[in-house]
């Protein structure tokens, strides 16, 4: 496929941990990549844009910085293996901060940090999304650091990039970001930001739960900017939007309900909201359980996923996160794919599912 042509939509893709290796807690992390990249593969026939080296990928939870460089290299050759550097916007890639130690650190540190992941994600010919940062939100003292150093790096930066809002259910280490923990006061500061330099913002995603946020900062966006929606518990009535605008979507859900989601978004593109609708409301009471608090830990219930519908061998995760979820919830989980048509083949995913989660 060439992408779809309604909307702009990136599945956040996880990654595959080798079985072989330790990937325990604390350990450097050691992925099987050809399996990592047959899923990205997988997610590019389906018409999906790749967000690489992103929160879903296990940044900050088990991805180290060398493995995380090492990701975007290989997945930039595979984007221009399969052609799908062709198509604009198939390949977008996090740079943060986190070679950096936990803690607060000087601002030119900061500001330095993101610079060598800027430039390693340029040289892989992907398009830069400039994360959220730990140490920015440890070590800002006010809104103007925000705009001092994401200016500097929207300055630098060869092409538009996607600015990075993500929400503290998902990473508590994140409060206050934007120089404020109330949500309008850090809107204002992101809308200073981005007015300020809008031919150098493709979009800005944001990951808050709250529709109501995400309406409002849509709303007052420059034109040509794009809002894509981080919300993994209203995305389909926020991608469909109304006679007032419509989101674009960068999702960790679509990680792990990638075929009936590519449908739906085809059927949205011919303006066939009734397939669309039919397709998508039954995906999201599955987002919302594996999005469940604590928040952080939905990538073992992608990651699941996965392991049942055969795109992976074996049920292990860099940090040891597929211990993060109980039976309980991964029952529940199994229960919830069935009913939204994300399960290609039950008898493998009941059998997988058996030898995880003891009947």
């Amino acid at each position: 496929m060439t992408g779809f042509t309604s909307r702009v939509v990136y599945a956040a893709a996880h990654v595959v941990a080798d079985p072989a290796a330790d990937n325990g807690a604390g350990t450097p992390a050691v992925l099987d990549w050809d399996a990592t990249l047959r899923f990205r593969e997988h997610l590019w026939s389906l018409g999906f844009g790749i967000a690489d080296a992103m929160d879903t990928a296990q940044r900050g939870m088990g991805l180290d910085w060398t493995a995380t460089r090492e990701l975007i290299r290989r997945s930039g050759e595979a984007a221009k293996a399969v052609g799908a550097a062709k198509v604009p916007a198939l390949l977008a890639c996090g740079t943060g901060t986190d070679q950096l130690a936990a803690g607060a650190h000087s601002l030119p540190d900061i500001q330095a940090a993101y610079e060598e992941q800027l430039g390693v994600v340029e040289e892989a010919g992907a398009r830069v999304i400039l994360m959220a940062s730990r140490a920015m939100a440890a070590s800002a003292q006010s809104a103007d650091d925000y705009l001092t150093v994401y200016g500097s790096l929207l300055n630098q930066a060869s092409n538009p990039v996607i600015l990075h809002w993500l929400g503290d259910m998902f990473d508590p280490a994140l409060t206050g970001y934007w120089g404020s923990a109330d949500i309008p006061t850090a809107m204002a500061t992101v809308l200073e930001l981005i007015n300020a330099n809008p031919a150098k913002v493709d979009g800005i995603k944001i990951s808050l739960l709250n529709a109501d946020y995400e309406l409002e900062l849509r709303s007052r966006l420059p034109e040509g900017v794009r809002l894509y929606t981080g919300d993994d518990f209203n995305y389909p009535d926020l991608i469909k939007g109304d006679a007032a605008g419509h989101s674009d979507a960068l999702l960790g859900i679509f990680d792990g309900i990638a075929r009936p989601a590519s449908q739906a978004l085809q059927a949205l593109d011919r303006g066939d909201l009734e397939t669309y609708d039919r397709l998508m409301e039954p995906t999201v009471e599955l987002s919302r359980h594996i999005f469940e608090k604590p928040t952080f830990n939905y990538k073992t219930g992608l990651v699941f996923l996965a392991y049942l519908n055969g795109h992976q061998d074996h049920f292990r995760m860099v940090g040891g996160l597929e211990r993060a979820r109980d039976a309980a919830h991964l029952t529940e989980l199994l229960r919830l794919a069935e009913i939204a048509g994300v399960v290609d083949d039950p008898e493998l995913a009941a059998a997988r599912f058996a030898a995880v989660v003891a009947p």
